[in-house]
């Protein structure tokens, strides 16, 4: 009988988003499986792809056979599969590039898949297996013939992990390997010197006849390098090189024997509502509404520790890959080894190697950034969605997911809840619990009965005229000079990096611009570089004005380099650590400079966004907000909320622990009702305000958002397509909708390419998905040379 295999080709484009029959040989028909990728002839050229169906007929009649299967076992499960296709519906993305987004980016690259047998396992594989491999302990893939009993044998035998599988990633990722030693099965003579002999007999009581690495004997046992080496070269002992796990976050270890916290009266009655849901079969949705410092961390953890003892998993995700160190140490130390660790600041190696764990189901939880909401586990027990009013949660290149409704998509999958958990709620989660479709829990104290810090805003506009035209008010000033001698601690919070946000000639008006995007390029002092936050250009700073030749150049605006420097000159007694974007460049920069702060090396912490969350130092008494109008003037419909939450958060920072704390915000609008409510930590009193003014401009959670951009070379041809998609819009959905635009984007150039957008604002559209899907495949046909000219992006955060 025929079997035949449908595969979704690694072809991003309208034309192809769709599964392709491929007859599947003999010898592959009996081991592939949904979900699995494949090697297909595709045109003159062979691609990858993954099998979603297996079939036993076809339409067509002339089909193409699969060349080659590239997995052991699947990398996609059945579920996967099924969230791949419903991402593509909903975020209007093709199929493929969702599948792509669950996998490691290692098995996104051209790779040479490896086999290797478990020595200690040897002996129990079927004999076609042990002949194959012969005195080899791995073979590629490529080697092994198309026999089908072989192929079934070798997949049995990897589900029972008797032979290990591993991708050899050319110009990308190299496993990492160690000199191992095992005792071999046939010594039968004991070594010469009781040296050796007492060195033998500890490796054989320790690990008997287990690989172990040399290294691990070394630091483990203490023993003696030259000793193994001997004991290796007269066969008592036999050596080999074995692939090891990488280990991205070597100071955060723990062995899982942390007890349990005690918990407050609010913390026990948040718990047991979240333990009476975990134990209830049934997919559902908890916001955790907790003030700074209340013990969400700590509910999340035993809440967690209930899943595991089901025998179930659970996904933790937090915001910034700069809250990944604090938060895997805490895990860590509660749960051990059985923590795997997923975010983009890993390497490619080390994040294949905690995918694998977690594929290979050793462990049972995942921290990570917004991407380990894919967490390939098959028995989720819970998700954690930590800071959920944050930005970063939504994808903004294709494919343009949040990380909450993919969440919510697997619970109801799995019948398990979601928790998501914020001392400032996004407005829309917080608009549906309060309509009781998320159930809420609140936590209204810190758990060590310390008040919220003290906050006083100060008017930036006074100190201007009072003669202060440095960026430190003097009440600012004098607290950081007071904690400093008192040896405790602060944090100063500027969402901008540089040094400065503009250059200017004061002579004829010349501002720098990037040569590709229309924006003003940011001055990096450091390295004295002009650059462009949005393309990446640079170029040295100039000392004369490129339009008139004056030396008259000026430097305006503030960013943390410029900040760092005049505040190491008002306090040069003071110790500064910087975290922006540009001192975190580096891998583990940000668990570094973190250990430096909290092992008390510097006094003062200044940095970007990165630093407003999360952080839980007990010497911090002192936080300050040195521009809370950064974020509040931006043509932003969020702008006040996003203001409101960071001021909260960066508040949060200050007196966590028994030392009371303090908080300064400084500002030129201390007036507006964004920082005034943040002065008195009134989350509701701000909720209620902001929501009336989101009813009246027509803005979520009132109505749903649609951004469509197009994008081009010619300014031209970028409106006439807007001006086509608005049209069509407005002939195809009710008369509710409004549809706004085009208009030219708020950044109107962006990398050469001019852009223009439409704006989509609906209560109930049934049929949106469909007509978005179809101006979405429209201009794919009209223009399938640009894949970039069109972008869909469905609740929007981003509309700069």
């Amino acid at each position: 009988m025929n079997v035949y295999a449908k595969i979704i080709v690694d072809v991003p484009s309208g034309g192809t988003d769709h599964p392709f029959d491929y007859h599947l040989p003999d010898a592959l028909a009996q081991t592939a499986s949904i979900g699995m990728r494949a090697l297909v002839p595709f045109g003159q050229r062979k691609l990858t792809g993954f099998i979603v169906d297996i079939v036993s007929e076809t339409n067509l009649e002339k089909v193409k056979s699969v060349a080659e299967l590239l997995d052991i076992t699947p990398v996609l499960n059945e579920e996967l599969l099924a969230l791949g296709a419903w991402m593509s519906k909903e975020t209007i993305c093709f199929q493929i590039t969702a599948f792509q987004a669950m996998i490691p980016a290692a098995m996104r690259a051209k790779a040479v898949k490896k086999i290797a047998v478990v020595e200690s396992e040897r002996s129990d594989l079927p004999m076609n297996i042990q002949a194959f491999f012969g005195q080899a302990g791995e073979r590629s893939w490529a080697d092994v013939p198309g026999d089908a009993r072989l192929l079934r044998d070798i997949r049995s035998a990897v589900e029972q992990r008797q032979i290990t599988e591993r991708y050899e990633l050319k110009d990308r990722a190299k496993h990492r390997t160690a000199k191992a030693v095992t005792v071999p099965s046939d010594v039968e003579e004991k070594p010469a010197t009781k040296k050796q002999h007492e060195t033998f007999a500890l490796i054989s009581d320790h690990y008997g006849k287990t690989e172990v690495a040399i290294q691990t004997l070394i630091h483990q046992l203490s023993l003696s390098r030259a000793v193994i080496n001997t004991l290796v070269k007269n066969g008592f002992l036999q050596e080999k090189e074995i692939v090891i796990d990488r280990n991205p976050y070597t100071s955060a270890e723990g062995d899982g024997s942390e007890e349990k916290a005690t918990l407050t009266v609010g913390q026990s009655r948040v718990l047991a509502q979240l333990e009476e849901t975990i134990d209830q079969p049934q997919g559902s949705t908890m916001l955790l509404h907790g003030v700074t410092g209340s013990g969400k961390t700590e509910i999340y953890l035993q809440a967690i520790d209930r899943v595991l003892k089901q025998g179930k998993e659970a996904i933790v995700l937090v915001p910034e890959i700069s809250l990944t160190p604090q938060m895997v140490e805490r895990f860590k130390r509660r749960f051990g080894a059985n923590v795997a660790v997923l975010h983009s600041a890993l390497s490619v190696g080390e994040r294949f190697d905690e995918w694998k764990k977690i594929q290979e189901q050793r462990v049972q939880v995942a921290v990570g950034a917004r991407s380990a909401v894919f967490a390939p586990f098959t028995n989720l027990g819970l998700v954690v969605i930590d800071e959920e009013h944050e930005s970063t949660y939504k994808q903004e290149e294709h494919p343009r997911y949040h990380a909450r409704e993919i969440a919510i998509w697997r619970s109801e999958r799995h019948c398990c809840p979601v928790l998501l958990g914020s001392a400032t709620p996004s407005m829309e989660s917080y608009a549906r619990a309060a309509k009781g479709v998320y159930h809420l829990l609140s936590l209204p104290d810190r758990i060590n009965q310390q008040p919220l810090p003290a906050i006083e805003t100060v008017d930036m506009r006074a100190e201007m005229r009072e003669g202060n035209r440095s960026v430190f008010s003097t009440t600012l000033l004098d607290k950081l000079r007071d904690r400093t001698e008192k040896g405790e601690q602060a944090v100063l919070f500027l969402n901008r990096r540089g040094f400065s946000t503009f250059v200017m000639c004061r002579n004829c008006g010349y501002v720098g611009m990037c040569p590709h995007c229309e924006i003003s390029l940011t001055f990096h002092r450091r390295d004295s570089q002009l650059k462009c936050h949005y393309c990446g250009h640079e170029e040295r700073v100039y000392e004369r004005c490129p339009s008139c030749e004056s030396t008259h150049i000026r430097f305006f605006g503030t960013g943390t380099q410029r900040v760092e420097e005049e505040l190491q000159q008002l306090l040069p007694e003071a110790r500064i650590i910087r975290m922006d974007n540009d001192t975190t460049k580096r891998k583990g920069a940000h668990e570094r400079l973190l250990k430096q702060f909290g092992n008390g090396d510097a006094e003062i912490l200044l940095g970007t966004q990165m630093i407003a969350k999360g952080l839980d130092f007990p010497n911090i008494t002192l936080a300050g907000v040195l521009a809370a109008d950064t974020l509040l003037h931006l043509p932003d419909f969020r702008a006040q909320e996003r203001t409101f939450q960071l001021l909260t958060q960066v508040s949060g920072r200050a007196g966590r622990a028994e030392k009371a704390g303090e908080v300064i915000i400084q500002s030129y609008t201390p007036e507006h009702y964004a920082i005034q409510h943040a002065q008195t930590h009134d989350y509701l009193s701000f909720f209620k305000k902001e929501l009336g003014q989101r009813k009246q401009a027509g803005y979520p959670p009132y109505y749903f958002l649609t951004l469509i951009t197009f994008a081009h070379a010619t300014y031209a041809t970028a409106m006439k397509a807007g001006t086509h998609a608005a049209k069509l819009l407005r002939a195809r959905l009710g008369d509710d909708a409004v549809i706004l635009g085009p208009t030219p984007s708020p950044i109107a150039r962006i990398k050469d390419r001019y852009r223009c957008q439409c704006m989509i604002k609906y209560r109930d559209e049934p049929e949106i998905t469909d007509v978005l899907h179809e101006l979405f495949s429209y201009y794919q046909k009209e223009l399938q040379q640009d894949q970039r000219f069109i972008t869909i992006d469905r609740d929007p955060n981003m509309f700069m």
